[in-house]
This record gives structure tokens, sequence and C-alpha cells, in this order.
């Protein structure tokens, strides 16, 4: 029954502590920004990005470690209920940690303007347009209700690109089994200092600073993983 139920576990929306060769947990990091924290003013001024990163998405990392370490011992003591009882921690912070990777390295201070390639060519395929993709995304992104995130997204079993809003801290690709090739946080905490209210200013400002290029080596990474 625990080797059963452990191994279902394991296999849901994060993987159970990880492990290094010599059997020891292996510790999440804060990732360092590709560039300075006023490196995407005026889109989004410094002051977000430094509290965005070295408060939110370090709480996220410093709370996913406490929660894997907390999981490895139930694992251990064959504690199924305490197992079962951690995967909402493990969700929430697993998943903020996960999204901000994704969504510090899709924005850029050399960003905007349209994608190139294949990832141009499927857009067009699958939304008509460029410009058709960005309003449904927009839209879907500024519908969601509280905190989440926005998504383009691709399905390796139909080929194709969707758009996708993810609740909360929810990863995109355990929830909906899309793979994450562009995201928008819509958190308060994101824009709220600068936007105040006005979310829709925030989003439109995104595509501004989005960084095409990795978005588009974001789908060709998946893609040569199938």
């Amino acid at each position: 029954m625990l080797s059963s139920t452990t191994a279902l576990l394991s296999r849901s929306l994060l993987k159970a502590p990880t492990l290094g060769a010599a059997g020891t947990r292996l510790v999440h990091t804060l990732p360092d920004l590709p560039y300075k924290y006023n490196a995407l003013e005026p889109c989004i001024s410094a002051e977000i990005m430094e509290l965005h990163h070295t408060k939110h998405h370090k709480t996220y990392v410093t709370n996913l470690n406490a929660t894997e370490e907390k999981l490895k011992e139930a694992i251990a003591d064959g504690d199924v209920k305490q197992i079962i009882s951690l995967q909402p921690a493990l969700k929430f912070n697993g998943g903020g940690h996960i999204n901000h990777e994704i969504f510090w390295k899709v924005l850029s201070p050399s960003g905007g303007g349209q994608p190139k390639g294949d990832l141009l060519k499927m857009i067009q395929t699958n939304f008509g347009s460029f410009d058709e993709m960005k309003s449904a995304l927009t839209a879907a992104t500024v519908a969601i209700q509280g905190s989440g995130w926005g998504w383009l997204g691709w399905n390796p079993v139909s080929n194709r690109l969707r758009v996708a809003t993810t609740a909360n801290q929810d990863p995109l690709q355990p929830t909906t089994g899309l793979v994450p090739l562009f995201g928008i946080d819509v958190w308060e905490h994101a824009y709220y200092l600068q936007y105040k209210n006005v979310r829709p200013d925030y989003v439109k400002a995104i595509f501004q600073i989005a960084n095409w290029e990795q978005v588009g080596q974001n789908l060709a990474d998946a893609r040569g993983k199938i």
C-alpha cells in the first residue's frame, strides 16, 4: 500500500524530493536574473522586480525546500497521511518556483516585436496571426479572477499552440498537459506598485518586453523531447 501510494504521489504535480548521487536531497536555489532589476523599465519598475525576485520567488524556494524535507521524512517513516497533507504546499511552492523560472527568462530589455521562425509559423497556423494570438492571450489573462497566470502553451499530443490560464501558482504542464512556452504573472505583487488595479495596462506592457527568441527556444526544446 505504501509503495504504490508513494509512487502515485511522486508522479503528481511535482516529483518527490530529488536525490543526488549520494542519496542527499538536491536543494532548490533562487536563480539569478538574466538582467538587472531596472533593465525592464519603464514596463516594470526596478522596485517591483527586486521585490518580486528577492522576496516572493525566494519565499517559494525556501518553502519548497522545507516542504520537500518534510516529505522526505514522511516517506522514510511511511506516514501516508503526512505525505498526502504536504501535497498542497508542494504544489503551491513548487509551482511558484517553476513558474517564475520561466517568467524571468521570457522577459528581456531587448524584447518586444513579433516572434520569428517556427514559432511565428505555428502561431499563424493555430491562431490566424500573431495579433490574434496576442488578443486571445491578453483577454484570457486579464479575465483571471484573483491571482494566477496566463500562458501560451504547446500541446505535444496535437502539436498545437493553445492559450490557457492557471490559478494561483498551479504549474501549467501538470495541470493542463500543455508545455509552458510563455507566461504572464498576474499576481498583484507583479504589477500593483506601478499599475495599481489596471491589470490590462500591465499585460499590454508585458508584450513590449516579451523575449520571443526564448519562447521560440522553449518550443524547439519541447518538440525535441518527443
